[in-house]
């Protein structure tokens, strides 16, 4: 256990849920690729079902139905105790961060004094402890109390790493009391060639999004949410109607083969296999030259993009690619 963020770099599955009563939640559809897909009207809240707001309880008997609300919304988990005071101020810094989020994610409070159960799944050893949930699987974030400032940017990877996955559904928060307020719990309206894009997103139609953000970005060169965005919708257009296995077949069968390689990359991005993407796409840069070079090294950057360029993994991965390069 450390007292450091951890990366929220893929769905390990490294916490042993299996004491816990229930099946197995299912993997969600892959959903729209922006993280404020839902932003639009018209979605369902999302969330632990019959409990909204921006914090809600985690129990040993209701577990199960917390990691099946996961499916469809990330959750974020904060492992607490009343023996320690500033564990439980740390639970209202984190409710107030999710408040800015407006209903991207939602808190599930756990008192691990009241609930063994889950202090043994977790391997809890000091309090507080914060995980992320997605799709029913763990992601590490924190042991120990952590400033605003430290939490902040580790949401957002997380909300990101969610994304990847089609998690971006939203959570009522009409009913988030003190956690936020009114005023933190609303969002400003998003530009107009962003709403543009959300709108588009909702309706299916993912070429229009991308020609939403391409006009964002060429009004705007600078914007990091229009950037993102573009990338992401073009993971998800890229892979639409894919099949795994055939594509992993296709790949082995034609090792530097550009369109077989990238597709698998692109595969294994959304899968949370950021690390083997990045690997498969280096190791095809130094098996090729000329055109079929550049076409994997473009797209290993874009590939960056979608990951993002604070992750630990990217800039690791552009050490190799110029390595590989020269």
């Amino acid at each position: 256990m450390t007292d450091q963020p951890f990366t929220a770099g893929g769905l390990r599955g490294a916490i042993d849920l299996t004491g816990l009563k229930g099946a197995a939640p299912s993997r969600a559809p892959q959903g729209a690729p922006a993280a404020d897909a839902d932003r639009a009207g018209g979605a369902a809240p999302a969330g632990v079902p019959g409990r909204s707001g921006l914090v809600v309880e985690g129990t040993d008997a209701n577990f199960q139905e917390v990691a099946n609300a996961s499916v469809t919304i990330p959750l974020l988990l904060v492992l607490w105790a009343a023996q320690v005071p500033e564990s439980r101020a740390y639970l209202d810094t984190v409710g107030e961060l999710a408040a800015a989020h407006g209903g991207r994610l939602q808190v599930v409070s756990v008192d691990v004094e009241q609930n063994p159960t889950l202090m043994r799944a977790f391997q809890v050893q000091s309090v507080p402890m914060t995980m992320g949930l997605v799709q029913g699987q763990p992601v590490p974030m924190f042991a120990g109390v952590q400033p605003a400032e430290a939490v902040r940017p580790i949401l957002e990877e997380f909300l990101g790493l969610a994304v990847q996955h089609g998690v971006t559904g939203r959570v009522d928060v009409t009913d988030a009391g003190p956690q936020g307020g009114e005023e933190e719990a609303s969002e400003p309206p998003l530009p107009p060639l962003h709403q543009e894009a959300y709108d588009a997103i909702e309706r299916g139609d993912l070429d229009a999004a991308h020609a939403a953000y391409t006009k964002a970005l060429k009004a705007n060169p600078a914007d990091a949410d229009a950037e993102l965005g573009l990338a992401q919708v073009g993971l998800m257009q890229r892979t639409e109607g894919a099949d795994l296995q055939a594509a992993r077949a296709a790949a082995a069968e034609k090792p530097t083969d550009v369109a077989a390689q990238t597709l698998v990359a692109d595969l294994d991005v959304l899968g949370g296999h950021v690390e083997d993407a990045f690997l498969r796409l280096i190791d095809l840069v130094r098996a090729t030259s000329g055109d079929e070079r550049e076409q994997a090294r473009v797209h290993l950057v874009q590939l960056f993009a979608v990951v993002g360029a604070h992750d630990e993994r990217v800039r690791k991965a552009r050490t190799s690619l110029m390595s590989a390069l020269f």
